[in-house]
């Protein structure tokens, strides 16, 4: 039998376990840093399994890793594991119409609820495999959370908890099939904490120091800033505290959070120092004082140029998701479920990527096709992961497996019914497979692991660098 004919059986025969654990993953939906049964239920099935877990890692409650060894000597292969959910976003799996399971609750808006139990099927499978063929060797899962939030890689990073692996695959749900070629952003994220002076807004406003102005005068001055940065930098920001609810009280606290993103790492360092800047003129115009409390850094994610053509070959060997007449239908009325704008957009990409043939892509959007890595095929895009300081501390490929009707936009109820249906678990488990394959592959070229290594080296400079100084923690109870 050929290896991936191997994956292929390992994968099939724990297939219904792992729709189970999706679909508890699904209904937890808890938010970043709070994914205690979420962690507490993949920690178990990883126990069940015969891996050693440690828990709390990285000084988070709900970080882990658990590891398994065969045999003596071997490579190490590490798959990354996501189970966090986005705010306001919970839907009844499978539903083309907007139905909250709770109002306003979490929902796996992402598919983290098939990426971390399509990463941990791989980890088991491959477990599996090195026992059955007695191939030395050693398979780590890592638990991360809050990829949603202020993000844990970059603390396990920095803890050294990549450090043992030769090399580690991960994927992400999508609309397509191919090694992510993505140039993602760096970021960087901070709270700004401004304190005035209250008083009577009426009868004494001298007296007060208003720290709203001050948060309202740094949003006016940062918007001046966009004007003067690079095209592909970005800057947000979020009111976390307007100081109250009474307009005849001057504000006497205001805290705002403000993110910044480009290319490089280097480079939003420095757009986050001309930010703060910024925040400190506020605060010298209103006579109020500022505190800026760095809490989240992500550095950029680049695909590692060695390992992707393993990674896009086990893809390729395993073939993309099967879809029956019924799922490419669900997924065409779930693109009827978009506003009339977004679905005239995803039409004219459509028409963009597939010239005249294009209405084939509209009513059977479910993408089948796996693509062949190319690197001229990198590409920059304006969002960020965590994972780009895996990819600084060890060689580290994603891969993207369709979960979801060709076009759909991420971040919406649409995107988490899907992932909560039978197009989620289709995907999940051929990038289950794909993984724990292109684990195998890996295994059997270590010129390719040496080069792949040289490489994060060129990148590094040597050694990973978190973004972050080693006092900033975890943001757990502040981000």
């Amino acid at each position: 039998m050929q290896t991936k004919d191997t994956i292929r059986e390992l994968v099939d025969g724990i297939a219904g376990r792992l729709e189970s654990l999706r679909d508890s993953l699904y209904d937890f939906a808890e938010l970043p840093y709070r994914e205690f049964r979420s962690s507490d239920l993949l920690i178990r099935e990883l126990e069940r399994n015969g891996f050693e877990v440690v828990s709390g890692a990285a000084g988070i409650p709900t970080c882990f890793y658990g590891a398994f060894t065969h045999g003596e000597g071997g490579m190490t292969a590490g798959f990354l594991g996501e189970y966090d959910a986005l705010d306001g976003l919970s839907q009844e799996a499978g539903c083309t119409v907007h139905r909250p399971v709770r109002e306003n609750a979490p929902g796996h808006g992402c598919g983290h609820c098939c990426l971390g139990v399509g990463s941990l099927g791989a980890a088991i499978v491959l477990k599996e495999y090195l026992v059955q063929t007695d191939l030395p060797g050693t398979v780590v899962y890592y638990g991360c959370p809050a990829e949603e939030g202020a993000g844990a890689k970059q603390f396990m990073a920095r803890a050294g908890l990549f450090d043992r692996c030769d090399f580690i695959y991960t994927w992400h749900p999508s609309d397509k099939n191919e090694v992510d070629s993505a140039h993602m952003n760096a970021i960087m994220g901070a709270n700004f904490y401004f304190t005035g002076r209250s008083s009577h807004a009426g009868a004494a406003p001298h007296l007060g120091r208003s720290a709203l102005d001050a948060a309202e005068l740094m949003s006016v001055g940062c918007n001046y800033l966009r004007e003067h940065v690079i095209p592909e930098a970005r800057i947000h920001y979020a009111y976390i505290d307007a100081g109250g609810t009474a307009p005849n009280v001057v504000q006497d606290r205001a805290v705002v959070r403000y993110e910044v993103r480009a290319p490089y790492v280097y480079q939003v360092k420095e757009l986050y120092a001309r930010v703060v800047n910024v925040a400190k003129g506020a605060a010298m115009m209103t006579e109020t004082q500022v505190r800026d409390e760095l809490a989240m850094a992500f550095t950029e994610y680049l695909p590692n140029i060695s390992l992707a053509p393993v990674a896009s070959r086990a893809m390729r060997d395993i073939g993309g998701p099967v879809w029956t007449d019924g799922d490419q239908e669900l997924g065409h009325e779930y693109l009827l479920s978009f506003p009339t704008e977004t679905q005239e957009e995803i039409k004219r990409a459509m028409r963009t990527q597939y010239g005249a043939g294009w209405e084939e892509s509209w009513t059977h959007p479910m993408d089948s096709t796996v693509r062949t890595f190319d690197v001229s095929d990198i590409r920059p895009l304006a969002g960020s992961t965590d994972v780009g300081d895996v990819g600084y501390a060890v060689p580290c490929v994603s891969i993207l497996v369709a979960t979801c009707a060709r076009g759909t936009v991420g971040h919406t109820w649409q995107f988490a019914g899907q992932a909560g249906s039978v197009l989620g678990t289709k995907g999940m488990l051929a990038a289950a497979k794909m993984l724990a394959l292109a684990a195998v592959y890996t295994f059997g070229e270590p010129e390719r692991v040496r080069k792949a290594k040289e490489e994060v080296k060129e990148r590094n400079g040597g050694a990973y660098t978190c973004p972050l100084p080693d006092s900033v923690l975890p943001p757990i109870e502040t981000y």
